[in-house]
């Protein structure tokens, strides 16, 4: 049988169905594989690079419609490509049956088989074809270089001989795939970076990531994600009010905003409110990725970059996995093959559409004549429910005294044991060295010894400024130049008053060094 791919009509989309890799994957599973001519040059694979990879290329996409058993696209198809369905044919798509029931009607009464992508279930097994996902991830990483494009300064804070540059702070609302793909984004370009979402179980995640979670004052415990396959649910007044007024607290410090909330079947809901725009600082940027839903953000314009009265950016895109069409194509692409491969378990080029698998019937929308849509349960959970935590132990007064002492006994047992051994392999040294080898080989073993001390307690972030100080004061040589100034050498003075300079710059610029860096550590 064909599976075959048509040119996207959709105005502005870049994306195709299937790249010159996916199809030689195909024709292992038994296809032949057909797609219309420059339905994948806006994603960078020519017709000559499907040809070479066994594409039978044809010129139009009625044609297509014609030769293809199967049809994979990415969008829902037209009112003109449902007229071309034929009685038998597959359309896989995304399709958003639940938005457009009179598109799914007409596919049906054409006779047709509808797959879509967006409705695999979220259960482990399908995640290898979880086209909704992918383009998350894609959407939530171009929207923090979306951001950073709009935005007048760097991500990560820096020193340099201008001056301090602070870093930017940036809040993702929402920890989904697109949420959790720009706090990744943002982490990684060094800004302070925040995150809140309803879902409980996803802090650990956030955090896991470098930003720090947004926890709400809030005694109501919200619904676990497991219960929802793993999308948020609807808040409850009392909870949405709270959430709201945590925005208001934060938004005047939050240089750039990234909103990703959407609840399955539902428009989005608004959590960035016009107050709280107005608030934000000159140069804030927001990029809002529920604009095709209505938006997060009260006064997002769907499809536009729009700047407000004071100086913030909102970014209403609605095709940021577009904008990456090579990236999104190859993924989408991986994503239908392996529906493919699902559906031909022989590899015989021959489709089983079977009905009692999860994944494809959580999947199809119609088949056979029947409207199969809304599918029953996955018999298996979209995610493991959280386990509860126990609260931790309240110590009393005389617990805590109890564990202060033992941590103290056994600090104080690794101290003397450590100090026995070293004194042991002192006094087995000084049996056979001589006594000036003794005096410098003890001075250098306090000093390591000290040094660990002293390291082995110091932060790991609070290396570097140690260092910067542990420079300045290395500099103490600086008294033995200026104990050979008043020498009667002429040259001794000379390389004296060079050493003299040379440590003042080392002692005022490790100072100086360690006050900026951990001047960073402050919150402003």
């Amino acid at each position: 049988m064909k599976i075959g791919t048509p040119k996207e009509t959709f105005e502005g989309e870049n994306r195709v169905a299937m790249t010159p890799a996916s199809a030689k994957d195909l024709q292992k599973l038994g296809y032949e594989c057909v797609i219309e001519t420059g339905a994948g040059a806006a994603a960078g694979f020519s017709d000559q690079a499907y040809a070479d990879a066994g594409v039978e290329v044809v010129k139009t996409g009625a044609a297509l419609f014609k030769a293809a058993d199967i049809v994979a696209k990415v969008r829902p198809p037209s009112d003109t490509e449902v007229k071309r369905l034929q009685d038998g044919q597959t359309l896989i798509s995304f399709f958003y049956p639940a938005q457009n029931a009179e598109l799914m009607e007409a596919a049906n009464k054409k006779g047709a088989s509808v797959i879509a992508m967006d409705m695999v279930p979220r259960i482990s097994r399908a995640q290898k074809m979880d086209a909704l996902s992918s383009m998350a991830n894609i959407a939530g990483y171009r929207a923090v270089i979306e951001a950073g494009n709009n935005f007048g300064r760097f991500f990560t804070g820096q020193i340099t001989a201008a001056g301090k540059v602070p870093p930017a702070k940036v809040l993702v609302v929402g920890a989904g795939v697109a949420g959790l793909a720009a706090i990744g984004t943002s982490t990684s370009l060094g800004a302070i970076t925040y995150a809140f979402d309803v879902r409980p179980e996803v802090a650990e995640q956030v955090e896991s990531m470098g930003a720090e979670f947004v926890f709400l004052d809030f005694e109501e415990e919200q619904q676990d994600g497991s219960a929802t396959g793993g999308y948020a649910s609807v808040s409850s007044p009392e909870f949405a009010a709270a959430q709201l007024a945590k925005f208001r607290e934060i938004a005047p410090e939050m240089d750039i905003v990234i909103t990703t909330a959407l609840i399955p079947g539902r428009d989005a809901p608004e959590l960035w409110t016009k107050d709280m725009v107005e608030s934000m600082k000159p140069g804030s940027v927001i990029v809002d990725l529920a604009a095709e839903r209505g938006g997060n953000c009260k006064l997002t314009v769907k499809d536009e970059k729009i700047v407000t009265e004071n100086g913030v950016t909102i970014i209403g895109y609605t095709d940021f996995p577009s904008r990456m069409a090579a990236q999104s194509s190859t993924l989408y692409a991986t994503n239908i093959r392996h529906m493919m491969a699902d559906l031909t378990p022989e590899k015989d080029g021959v489709p089983n559409h079977n009905m009692e698998d999860d994944v494809i019937r959580g999947a199809t929308a119609t088949h056979k004549g029947e409207i199969t849509f809304p599918p029953p349960p996955p018999k298996v959970a979209a995610i493991a429910a959280a386990p509860k935590k126990e609260a931790p132990k309240e110590l009393t007064a005389e617990e805590k005294r109890a564990k202060e002492i033992a941590e103290f006994k056994a600090q104080t047992k690794n101290q003397v044991t450590l100090l026995a051994v070293g004194a042991a392999v002192l006094l087995s040294v000084g049996l056979v060295a001589p006594a000036s080898f003794m005096q410098h080989f003890i001075v250098f073993v306090l000093s390591v010894f000290v040094g660990f001390q002293v390291i082995w307690n110091v932060s790991h972030s609070l290396h570097t400024p140690l260092m910067a100080v542990t420079n300045a004061i290395s500099s103490i040589i600086i008294l033995g130049a200026l104990m050979q100034i008043g020498s009667g050498s002429a040259l001794v003075v000379i390389l004296a008053a060079l050493s003299v300079f040379m440590t003042g710059i080392n002692i005022f610029g490790g100072f100086l060094v360690t006050r900026r860096m951990l001047a960073m550590f402050q919150k402003s």
